[in-house]
C-alpha cells in the first residue's frame, strides 16, 4: 500500500473512532436490564417509571434512625424535616443510574418545593459535599441540596441493597414507600404520586 492510500485509510479510522467515541461519551447512562439495584451487568433499559417501581410499605413505619452531614459539616437526622413528606434518595455520583436520573430528580424537587415535601439527595461518595457542589455544578442541578453520607452508614441502616434507592416518608415521619433503582422522576404523575404518599 503506498504513503497516501496509508494515510486516507488511517484519516478514515479515525474518524470513524471519532464518531464512535462521540456517540458513547454523549449516551446517557441508563439502567441495565435484570441488573439489581445499583446497576450490574445485562442490556441497557430505559429509566423505569415509579408506577413501575414503587413499592409500598403498610402499614407505614418509621425508619431507622440515620446521621447524615449537611453541606456546612454539620450533622443531621430525618428529624430535622418533621412536618414535611420527604423523598430520600441515596445515591452516588460514580453511580451511572443515580446519574441517569439525577435531572429528573431535581425537576422532582423544584415540582415539590411549594407543597412542603423535600427532596433529599443523601451521596455516599467518600470525597464529601466538595465532590458532590462540583458534580450539580457541571450537572446543572439547582434544586437539590448538599447531603452526604461518606461512610454508608445511613444507607446500611436503611436496609438498601444498592443504589440509587429511593425512600418516601410521609409528614408523620413513616416510610410510605421504597422504589430501587433509577427512575423517570419527571412529568406530573411522579409528582402526584409523591404528593398522596406524603399526605
Amino acid at each position: 500500500m503506498n504513503l497516501v492510500a496509508r494515510r486516507a485509510a488511517l484519516a478514515t479510522g479515525l474518524a470513524a473512532a471519532g464518531t464512535l467515541a462521540v456517540a458513547l461519551a454523549t449516551r446517557k447512562p441508563a439502567l441495565r436490564r435484570g441488573a439489581p439495584a445499583g446497576g450490574a451487568t445485562g442490556d441497557e433499559a430505559p429509566l423505569k417509571s415509579i408506577a413501575a417501581a414503587l413499592v409500598t410499605v403498610d402499614p407505614p413505619q418509621p425508619p431507622p434512625k440515620i446521621r447524615f452531614t449537611a453541606s456546612d459539616g454539620s450533622s443531621r437526622t430525618l428529624a430535622d424535616f418533621a412536618g414535611k413528606g420527604v423523598v430520600l434518595n441515596l445515591w452516588a455520583t460514580w453511580c451511572a443510574p443515580c446519574d441517569a436520573e439525577m435531572p429528573s430528580l431535581d425537576a422532582l424537587a423544584g415540582a415539590l418545593a411549594a407543597d412542603g415535601i423535600l427532596v433529599v439527595s443523601l451521596a455516599s461518595d467518600r470525597g464529601g459535599a466538595a465532590v458532590v457542589e462540583q458534580y450539580y455544578k457541571s450537572h446543572r442541578i439547582t434544586h437539590l441540596g448538599v447531603w452526604t453520607d461518606p461512610d454508608g452508614a445511613a444507607m446500611h441502616a436503611l436496609g438498601a441493597r444498592g443504589i440509587p434507592t429511593t425512600l418516601i416518608l410521609d409528614r408523620q415521619g413513616r416510610e410510605r414507600a421504597r422504589l430501587e433503582g433509577g427512575i423517570d422522576w419527571a412529568g406530573n404523575a411522579a409528582a402526584a404520586i409523591i404528593r398522596k404518599l406524603a399526605g
